[in-house]
């Protein structure tokens, strides 16, 4: 563990000026590994821009990590509601009552239907069901696409209830339309409708009769960036699980990166294009699997160092418990990291201890760390000493760059540490896989972390 590393490894040094954050240390790339496979691959895999939800809105990094840490708060407090309360109706009734977190922080673009239409989606690795919203709408929230009209498309078909999709719904009915379903998510945010296939077409790849939700009822606050959502789960009603794709990846653009322009420059890779990525650069660790939460991807945390610290943390802190709660899921639709309590106070508390900084206790930010930044020294920029953070996973040390953890904002005069607490449940958010190429190889039951420009990609 990091006990091995010598001391002057233990820090990094960062730069603010002009709102910007410059680390001395540069990212390896895969990048070569990638394109060099795009066109032996091409018919076996496609890939998707990306584009966070904040894009286009003329805000500072700080800005939209602020936005993105309230929209994760409340993801989080509704997810572990949900799922305390799931675990409490399992114990009296023996079923199964999965939880789908719902929303996201990232849009891919799609078409759907014959002629196709085009929609951006929420891309959301903490479910299962793809949908959008369909005419008749009953009920339908703002959204930037337009409302899919079946009649309008001549692949349209709907779902009897005998389909295998039709029964891994968790909730279903068989009535005059086929297969009608409810889906509900962690932040009370729901869709009904009928089940059906059409045409998706990502990029220039036409897909046929792929399932999804037709949504004439959808409820609640948290889809309106989209038209809908394109789950990419673990269950059989996502869209990994019916292309019969074993791997997909994704990359997501530094926070650092300009989004005014609202140019999508973060990635998803689906296919075998996917799997060639993994090479010597990266990291692996397993994918495990919990059953009483079976869309999440669970990740084994052994253990967390900062600086040349490894924190005294229990392995039982980040273990799945033998209820289905706790455990730790990577998700690319929660902004920050939370760990369990415990575990946060000692991260919280030792970069206290080895920060050289003044701690911010104003409580303005929303996040539960800052430090004051010193006066700079006349030139516009000032730079600090951070201690490196690591996470130790089965198999894998995994070494985070200095602006995946730490988030500064020279007007405010504050440097952030990108993190949060929680309980019942630990999430690895984006900001710290930002500028790695994430691969998920499901028939490997593995995740890799692979360093690269995502940018550039």
């Amino acid at each position: 563990m990091a006990s091995s590393m010598p001391s002057f490894s233990s820090l990094l040094f960062i730069i603010f000026s002009l709102q910007l954050l410059f680390l001395s240390p540069t990212l390896s790339t895969s990048r070569r590994v990638l394109h060099d496979h795009v066109t032996e691959q091409r018919e076996t895999g496609f890939r998707v821009s990306l584009t966070h939800v904040d894009s286009g809105k003329n805000l500072t990094k700080f800005e939209r990590l602020q936005r993105g840490v309230k929209r994760g708060n409340l993801r989080l407090e509704r997810l572990i509601n949900n799922m305390m309360a799931s675990l409490s109706v399992d114990s009296s009734s023996q079923l199964t009552s999965p939880v789908h977190a719902g929303n996201g922080e990232f849009l891919m673009n799609l078409a759907i239907g014959t002629p196709p239409e085009k929609y951006s989606a929420i891309m959301d690795t903490g479910s299962d069901l793809i949908w959008t919203q369909c005419k008749p709408c009953t009920k339908c929230f703002d959204a930037p696409t337009p409302v899919f009209d079946p009649k309008k498309s001549s692949s349209f078909s709907k779902v009897s209830c005998s389909n295998s999709l039709c029964k891994a719904l968790p909730t279903s009915d068989c009535g005059s339309d086929g297969c009608e379903y409810l889906y509900s998510y962690g932040d009370y945010s729901s869709t009904q409708g009928i089940l059906a296939t059409e045409t998706f077409m990502f990029d220039k790849v036409s897909v046929p009769a792929v399932g999804f939700g037709c949504g004439e009822d959808n409820e609640g606050s948290g889809f309106n960036q989209g038209g809908g959502l394109v789950g990419l789960g673990r269950g059989p009603l996502s869209l990994v699980s019916q292309l019969k794709k074993s791997t997909f990846s994704y990359c997501l653009t530094s926070i650092n990166d300009d989004t005014s322009s609202g140019n999508p420059t973060s990635t998803l890779v689906m296919g075998s294009l996917a799997s060639h990525i993994v090479n010597d650069t990266g990291f692996t660790t397993p994918l495990i699997k919990n059953p009483s939460q079976p869309s999440f991807y669970y990740l084994s945390l052994q253990g967390i160092s900062v600086g040349n610290v490894d924190l005294p943390i229990k392995k039982s802190t980040f273990a799945i418990d033998s209820d289905g709660s706790g455990g730790v899921i990577i998700d690319s639709g929660t902004t920050i990291t939370y760990l369990e309590e415990s575990a946060f106070n000692m991260v919280k508390k030792e970069f206290v201890s080895q920060m050289k900084l003044n701690v911010d206790d104003s409580g303005s930010t929303g996040l539960d760390l800052c430090f004051e930044l010193p006066a700079d020294n006349g030139s516009g920029e000032t730079t600090i000493e951070i201690p490196k953070l690591v996470f130790h996973f089965d198999g894998a040390s995994l070494d985070l760059p200095g602006e995946n953890y730490m988030i500064g904002d020279a007007n405010a005069g504050v440097v952030c540490l990108a993190m949060g607490g929680s309980s019942g449940i630990s999430i690895f958010g984006n900001i710290q896989q930002q500028n790695m190429m994430v691969v998920h190889d499901l028939e490997k039951e593995t995740l890799s972390f692979i360093p690269t420009k995502c940018d550039q990609l």
